[in-house]
Order: structure tokens, then C-alpha cells, then sequence
């Protein structure tokens, strides 16, 4: 079996995408990637390309016509993933907000400490945010706070989108039926984790927020969160978690 590959959605990342790839490629335990990019018009793809003939063997390039959420996106690259035989499956955003460095501290948790799923935690220390405005911090923490309150996830980062996968956790969980495409996927994704009794451990990192590039945050993602965090929750009154 294959053991560690970090799932990459990139939409326009062409400012930091050989950057991302190139700090993964030279951890110090070794990883494979693979970018799902959504039909970038900046290139992001060629440059991928470009990086696969120098990594042979360690980049996969998925490519869709169209841009069509994160939540989408990681799916469709942890079926991919799990095909292929991978381990531990991870999500990393391409910007650099997420330290590759701390994929190898996720994999330990995992791999060493009994986890099943670990999160790369902004706030199980505190609030670990630089470069953030306040009015963002302030928004994501008491993000958090609700997001724990409806659904009594005991997690301090519920919104969280660097984690690692143990394999049979994302073949527990229907991928299928996964309803939420933006913000609210990372949320669905732990609370249905939770519900099926894994263990779940918190590792906390330093968030950056990106410097190149645009970031993808829109009201409608954050009215989804919102809104489908009651819905989740409602919804899980009625399954059968075992």
C-alpha cells in the first residue's frame, strides 16, 4: 500500500503552486501530491505539468472543466486517493496559509499517536492566525464556537481545511452524500467523523494567511456554513451512525 498523498485543489494559483509543490516534494519524510485544479485560465495547470517531469512518479494532475467547489474537489481527489491505495489521505490549501512543514507533525499524529483523522488546529492553543484582520479572526473563532454549540463536536478548529485521513475513515464515511460544497464541507466532514466514534486529534499550526492570489471566500460560503450547520445536525437526529 502507498503511504501519504496531500490533495491540492487549485483554482488560479499560479503565483504559489510551484512553491506549494516544490516545499512538499523536500519534506523530510517523503510525500505524493495531487493537484485537482479546476480548469485554471492562468496556468496553474501547465505549470504542474511542468513539475511532474522533474518529480516523476510523485505528482498527479487531475484537471476539471470547471470551477465547482472545494468540497467537490477534495471528493472527487480522496476517491481518486483511496483507488490508488493510499494510507493517509490529506488536505492542504495551495496558498501557503497551511505550513507544508506541518504535514509531517499530521502524519505522526496519525501514524504514531493513534489518530484517525488529525487536524491542523488555528485554535486549540489560543488563536494561532497571522496576517488575518481582526473582523476575520473574530468571525472564524466565533465560527467555531457555534459550529461546536449546535452540533456538540468537542473540536476547537471546526472549520479547519488542513487535516490527514487515515484511509478508513474516508471509506466509512459516504462520499456520495457528502451535501455541502464550500466552507461547510470542512465542518460536514468532521462532524460525520465524529459521529462514526473516531478518534480525532488536534495539532496545532501557525495559519498565514495567503500572500499571493486571491482568496475564495464569498458570502454565500459562509451563509452555507451557517445555515447547514442546523441542517446537519438536524438531519443526523435521524441515522444510524454504526
Amino acid at each position: 500500500m502507498k503511504e501519504r498523498i496531500v490533495i491540492i485543489p487549485t483554482y488560479n494559483e499560479i503565483e504559489n503552486i510551484e512553491g506549494i509543490i516544490r516545499a512538499v516534494m523536500g519534506l523530510s519524510i517523503p510525500f505524493h501530491a495531487m493537484i485537482v485544479d479546476d480548469g485554471s485560465p492562468d496556468g496553474t495547470g501547465n505549470k504542474v505539468r511542468e513539475l511532474q517531469q522533474e518529480f516523476p512518479n510523485r505528482i498527479i494532475l487531475e484537471e476539471r472543466a470547471e470551477k465547482s467547489g472545494l468540497g467537490t474537489a477534495y471528493i472527487y481527489g480522496f476517491k481518486k486517493a483511496l483507488d490508488l491505495g493510499y494510507a493517509y489521505i490529506f488536505e492542504m490549501d495551495a496558498d501557503f496559509s497551511h505550513n507544508p512543514k506541518d504535514l509531517v507533525k499530521l502524519y505522526e499524529a496519525c501514524a504514531n499517536d493513534g489518530a484517525d483523522v488529525a487536524i491542523g488546529s488555528r485554535y486549540v492553543t489560543g488563536v494561532n492566525v497571522v496576517n488575518w484582520p481582526m473582523s476575520r479572526v473574530m468571525l472564524s473563532y466565533f465560527a467555531s464556537h457555534y459550529v461546536r454549540f449546535i452540533t456538540g463536536m468537542p473540536i476547537a478548529d471546526t472549520t479547519a481545511g488542513f487535516k490527514c485521513y487515515s484511509r478508513k475513515v474516508l471509506e466509512k464515511i459516504k462520499l456520495d452524500n457528502i451535501k455541502f460544497v464550500g466552507y461547510a464541507f470542512q465542518i460536514e466532514m468532521k462532524f460525520l467523523t465524529w459521529k462514526y466514534g473516531f478518534n480525532i486529534k488536534e495539532v496545532a499550526i501557525i495559519f498565514t494567511d495567503r500572500t499571493k492570489g486571491k482568496s475564495k471566500m464569498s458570502k454565500g460560503i459562509i451563509k452555507e456554513a451557517v445555515f447547514g450547520v442546523l441542517q446537519m445536525k438536524i438531519w443526523s437526529l435521524f441515522q444510524n451512525f454504526h
